[in-house]
């Protein structure tokens, strides 16, 4: 039986390893990868080529909304799950836009993220519990605003980069 390879991006350590335990348990499963972010997801996936990766959107250096468009745009076979604390509309139509294949929720149990692989692996689309009922037309396909601005990946990639540095300002702000 072929195994379902799935990468896994995502930047808390502890949380990885527990995906990674949590899918070793799966016959039809294998974890061929671990990257702790965006940047390292997108490498990974290009030389790696998993069925399925698992990204989570809120990571350093590049976040996974992001990162999602690159795997998606250079290994189009790989299928993209976000992975996300925040259960927003607005998210979810991010990681359709940025070519996700589906959403959970990190309070989704093993099962279901487990169900979600094998359906985004079939070529189908699954997104958590309400999120599934909230996002769809009556044919079942995103319903996603229209953006009249067109960022390049670099030009997200630098904003992001802007932005955690004035973060990162405002907190050494904070400590003077």
């Amino acid at each position: 039986m072929n195994q379902i390879t799935v990468l896994l991006v995502e930047d808390h350590t502890v949380v990885r390893e527990g995906f990674r335990r949590m899918l070793e348990l799966e016959s039809d499963m294998k974890v061929v990868g671990e990257a702790q972010d965006g940047r390292q997801g997108v490498a990974m996936t290009k030389s790696l080529r998993p069925d399925v990766v698992l990204m989570d959107i809120a990571m350093p250096l590049l976040n996974g909304l992001e990162a999602t468009r690159q795997v998606t745009k250079a290994v189009p076979g790989s299928r993209v799950l976000i992975l996300s604390a925040h259960n927003d509309d607005a998210y979810v139509e991010s990681a359709v836009e940025a070519g996700a294949a589906g959403f959970l929720l990190k309070q989704t149990s093993s099962h279901e993220v487990c169900h979600a692989i094998r359906e985004v692996h079939r070529g189908k689309s699954f997104f958590t519990g309400s999120l599934g009922r909230r996002r769809g037309d009556h044919q079942g396909r995103p319903v996603v605003g229209r953006r009249d601005v067109q960022l390049t990946s670099r030009e997200v990639e630098v904003l992001q980069l802007i932005a955690e540095q004035r973060c990162l300002a405002k907190s050494i702000g904070k400590l003077l």
